[in-house]
């Protein structure tokens, strides 16, 4: 564990309202932050240094999924020189999650890394908390099960990178470290005896035939960890599949104190990929639903 990972949970005001002095907001109201200010923020003095973490958070935006060009967008600052003249220099204006990416991949042993590690943190929950929002408001059981696998598959994509960053390279490894997690969210049970025990045929998915209650359990499982492991600056194999284990239990003891169903005795649901045929098979105007006589 890096030696500020304590600090990285200790965001000062001073330094919240550091990097909030920097954000700014582009014509059509979206936040955004500037490289190099946040390049000297973070404490870059040389910007050539800053973009080898930029191309860091690159790979990490792809790697997760998302698409770089959202995120990263190249364009030129001017840069104020001596006696009022200004220079015109390359940069990046840079998402929420570009910045929080960048503080992820750059120096662990600047103090103001690991705050600002804690303040994108944050800031990317509150974007995932008013997201969540959109699930409130939905009503049937098929369309929660269809958001929340979306959401699963994003944030596995990230728990993924997460888990390489601390040392899970290796498929095999990976699998073990995911076993972990269901381990602990499961009682004892790893994803074969999950597999056994919902009556699922070869082939078929265990998050596939969730129902939304379970994959509402399994989302927070895999954000939590993601999170834990980047913010504790988790290192090793074993370390991580503990990591993972230690969530997924945590997550079981809530459930059991809210008294809820425990998620290997929930039932098994009709696979997904249904649903999503079903969402996009466009539905048949009335004269064609006519029966033919």
């Amino acid at each position: 564990m890096s030696k500020h990972s304590n600090i990285s949970v200790r965001l000062t005001q001073e330094t919240i309202e550091t990097f909030e002095s920097i954000k700014q907001i582009d014509e059509n109201g979206n936040e955004y932050w500037l490289a190099r200010p946040l390049a000297r923020i973070l404490g870059y003095a040389d910007f050539r240094n800053f973009t080898n973490v930029i191309e860091k958070a690159k790979i990490a935006c792809n790697n997760s999924s998302h698409a770089v060009s959202d995120h990263f967008v190249d364009v030129t600052e001017m840069i104020p020189l001596a006696k009022g003249a200004n220079r015109a220099s390359d940069s990046y204006k840079l998402s929420r999650y570009a910045c929080y990416l960048i503080v992820q991949n750059a120096d662990p042993n600047k103090e103001i890394v690991a705050q600002g590690q804690t303040y994108f943190a944050i800031q990317t929950r509150i974007a995932e908390v008013q997201q969540m929002e959109v699930y409130q408001k939905l009503t049937s059981e098929e369309e929660k099960r269809l958001f929340l696998r979306d959401e699963m598959a994003k944030h596995n994509l990230l728990l993924a990178d997460a888990a390489k960053g601390a040392g899970v390279v290796d498929p095999k490894d990976y699998a073990i470290f995911q076993n972990f997690g269901y381990k602990g969210l499961y009682g004892g049970l790893d994803a074969q005896a999950i597999h056994k025990k919902k009556g699922l045929k070869s082939g078929q998915k265990i998050l596939d035939h969730m129902g939304s209650t379970e994959l509402a359990a399994n989302l927070f499982r895999a954000t939590q960890t993601e999170e834990k492991i980047r913010r504790e600056h988790i290192h090793g194999k074993a370390e991580a599949n503990m990591t993972h284990y230690a969530v997924g239990r945590k997550v079981r003891k809530t459930i059991e104190e809210l008294g809820g169903t425990m998620p290997e005795n929930l039932p098994t649901a009709e696979n997904i990929h249904e649903l999503e045929k079903k969402r996009n098979t466009p539905e048949l105007p009335f004269e064609e639903t006519l029966p033919i006589e």
